[in-house]
């Protein structure tokens, strides 16, 4: 099980991970943002709110309580690292 340790908020949407495995790297989650309608999401298209992260649960949080599953922003992760 992987699980984030450390995070970072940057601006466009992007975050830096470190997880569990001592892997880190940058993901953008600007496409997720912007295609997901849910209001939970929506509301982190304004910047300010998606840069108010915390882990907490093994997982990045926003201040709205919305998360995402470890291993999403894994896979991500390492995606782009691999681009």
């Amino acid at each position: 099980m992987i699980w984030v340790i450390d995070a970072k908020a940057f601006p466009d949407y992007r975050l830096w991970v470190r997880f569990s495995d001592n892997t880190e790297g940058e993901i953008d989650l600007k496409d997720f943002i912007a295609s997901d309608a849910r209001p939970i999401v929506a509301a982190l298209r304004d910047q300010t709110a998606f840069s108010a992260i915390r882990v907490e649960m093994d997982t990045v949080v926003w201040a709205n309580d919305f998360d995402l599953a470890p291993e999403f922003l894994y896979a991500r992760a390492k995606a782009h690292a691999s681009a």
